[in-house]
């Protein structure tokens, strides 16, 4: 008896429309086509979103024998679609609390009612109780009543808060940006390293401590990484760079993880 053909690798596909399961969250058409493929991503295309997404290949399944009514390409988990790229779901769990299985207790052990000296010391037990609460609601509004004083105070002196953020008019960075022009206005970086040795994308992170923020560069290639945009030593994006279109860079360092 003859074996049923094996089903074609991603790459083989050619023109083929595909459904990818279980689908991408947040993506609502579930029909994609494949571009081109690396040896560690391949580049599928959305029609009808006119969407393109690089996925890794090891979260790619098995691949169906049959096109009927559609083939389907499995994915090993569930990813979703968010800020221009995608990432693996994480479903939250929610714990619920323990009932309480603690056994009854014994005849024997049943309180009995308190006497009346008892009563009169739980009585004045929950007036001590009544006039901390008092003491400390009266504390706390003194408390914010000062807080409120001094920034009064603080605005008519004419204080100012320093902070710290990066400008694009102070650096003159802008998409064309390369190492050798961020060294030559900001000096040698502190820390100088890069995201990974492999991928189609790579990421170069340059660190000014005393600055307070690291420079983020992206290229296809290490020797043609491109500025960005600017994150703060808390990982937190301070400066994007625009793009053609009305668009900038603000979702793609919004999903780079910190490194």
């Amino acid at each position: 008896m003859a074996s049923s053909p094996s089903p074609p690798a991603l790459d083989e596909l050619g023109n083929r429309r595909f459904s990818f399961y279980p689908p991408i969250i947040n993506i609502e058409h579930n029909e994609w086509e494949v571009r081109r493929g690396a040896w560690s991503e391949v580049l599928v295309h959305n029609p009808k979103m006119d969407l393109e997404l690089w996925i890794p290949r090891a979260w790619l399944g098995e691949i169906s024998k049959i096109d009927e009514p559609v083939m389907i390409v499995g994915l090993r988990r569930e990813i979703e679609y968010s800020g221009g790229t995608v990432f693996p779901h994480t479903r939250r769990v929610l714990h619920m609390p323990k009932g309480n299985t603690a056994s009854p207790a014994p005849p024997n052990e049943v309180p009995r009612p308190p006497t009346t000296r008892e009563h009169m010391r739980l009585e004045t037990s929950a007036e001590s109780s009544i006039g901390k609460l008092i003491v400390g609601v009266l504390a706390g509004g003194i408390l914010l009543a000062a807080i409120f004083v001094g920034v009064s105070r603080f605005k008519e002196s004419g204080g100012a808060v320093e902070y710290k953020a990066v400008v694009q008019a102070d650096l003159g960075f802008t998409a064309a940006t390369d190492y050798f022009d961020v060294v030559r206005v900001l000096g040698k970086p502190d820390k100088d390293r890069w995201r990974s040795e492999t991928g189609e994308r790579q990421y170069r992170a340059l660190t000014f401590t005393k600055a307070g923020y690291t420079v983020i560069l992206m290229g296809a290639e290490r020797n043609n990484a491109r500025y960005i945009g600017t994150k703060d030593l808390n990982w937190k994006t301070i400066h994007a760079v625009e793009l053609p279109g009305g668009r900038n860079t603000e979702p793609m360092l919004r999903s780079l993880g910190k490194f």
